[in-house]
This record gives structure tokens, C-alpha cells and sequence, in this order.
């Protein structure tokens, strides 16, 4: 079954957004938003038609024009110039202000809108692809990431147990050392002790 599509706006960041998709979803989707922007009344449908124009030409690809501007909507758009200006309306302002909508003329042409759907599935799969490839690539760096830790740690548990040890090993000599010290203080008193009678009787 075709998907009949239609055109979304909102703005993020430095750029209005406008996207051909089947639903608010998808186009949500597509903008990677983290939130649903058609509640917040930062996003909605529009039957602008240069906008439906633009985006029909493009089903599924975003695109974007600086924040604030009246230009024709790409899929590569400049930064807006005036990004300091402070009079530039809010987002929920631009999304909400902008044209007046307009009905598109003449009957809708089956053939241009299931051209424009296959496109979009053709879009959508593409992004798909694309995230899968990111994500499959962010997994391969965490599990390197995780092998770098586990390398790490393994170093770390080896050298802790060869302080330990080193260190008990010392400890025994210690004990030993100590050991001879109390046996050869002792067998010094004895013979200290020893001396010392002879030498008061030495003496007289």
C-alpha cells in the first residue's frame, strides 16, 4: 500500500527543517528528535507549496535553510548570517509564525505520489543503513574499548599479585631478621652480663 506523503517543518539549532514522510513520526524519525515536537508546537505539517515543492523533489531527505530566513529549502543550507541578531523569532515562533497555508492546486497525480513514496521507502532505507553501519561501528569501538579494559585490568591484577609477593617475601625476611636480632640481643646480654663479673672481680 502507497504511503501518501506530507510535508513537516520545525527548526533545530541554526536551521529550519522540512521533510516528505508518510507521518509525524517518521518525520520526527528522521530529524533524530529526542521529543515529540508536534506537542511542543515546535514542529507541524504545512501545505506551503514551494516547501511541499522542495520536498516532494526530495522524499525522506531532510532539508534545511538558516533559521529565520525565507529561502528556498536544501539539502546542504549555509549558516544563517544574522545568528546574533536578537530580534529573530524563538523557535516555537518560527515554526508557528511562517506562511499562511495553501492548498496545492489541481487533483493529486497517483504516479508523482507513488514516485514520491518510493522514494521515501528508498530514503528511509538508505538512513537505515546508515545507522546501522554507525551503530555497528560504535559497537565495534566499545567492544575494542572493553578489550583495551580488560587488557588494562588483567595488567594490573598480575602486577598487584607479584607486589603482594614480593612484599610477603619481604615481610618473612623481616621476620627472620628480626628473629636473629632478638637471638643475638639476647646472646649479647648473656655474654655482656658475663663480662662485666669478671671484670668486678678484676678489680677486687
Amino acid at each position: 500500500m502507497i504511503r501518501k506523503l506530507k510535508t513537516f517543518v520545525t527548526s533545530l539549532g541554526f536551521f529550519d527543517q522540512a521533510i516528505a514522510a508518510p507521518s509525524m513520526k517518521a518525520a520526527l524519525e528522521a530529524w533524530g528528535a529526542d521529543s515529540n515536537l508536534f506537542h511542543q508546537g515546535a514542529a507541524k505539517q504545512t501545505e506551503d507549496p514551494d516547501i511541499v515543492a522542495a520536498t516532494m523533489a526530495a522524499p525522506g531527505v531532510v532539508l534545511r535553510r538558516p533559521v529565520g530566513s525565507s529561502g528556498p529549502f536544501r539539502e546542504h543550507a549555509d549558516l544563517p548570517t544574522d545568528i546574533g541578531d536578537s530580534r529573530r523569532p524563538s523557535r516555537t515562533a518560527k515554526v508557528t509564525k511562517g506562511r499562511s497555508p495553501k492548498s496545492p492546486t489541481g487533483a493529486a497525480d497517483p504516479a508523482a505520489e507513488r514516485k514520491a513514496a518510493l522514494a521515501f521507502d528508498k530514503e528511509e532505507k538508505r538512513r537505515e543503513r546508515e545507522q546501522a553501519k554507525a551503530e555497528a561501528s560504535r559497537q565495534k569501538e566499545r567492544e575494542r574499548r572493553q578489550h583495551a579494559i580488560e587488557k588494562a585490568q588483567k595488567a594490573l591484577d598480575q602486577a598487584r599479585r607479584k607486589h603482594e609477593d614480593g612484599a610477603a617475601d619481604i615481610r618473612a625476611e623481616i621476620q627472620k631478621l628480626e628473629e636473629r636480632l632478638q637471638e643475638e640481643e639476647a646472646k649479647w646480654e648473656k655474654e655482656r652480663t658475663r663480662l662485666e663479673a669478671v671484670l668486678r672481680r678484676a678489680r677486687g
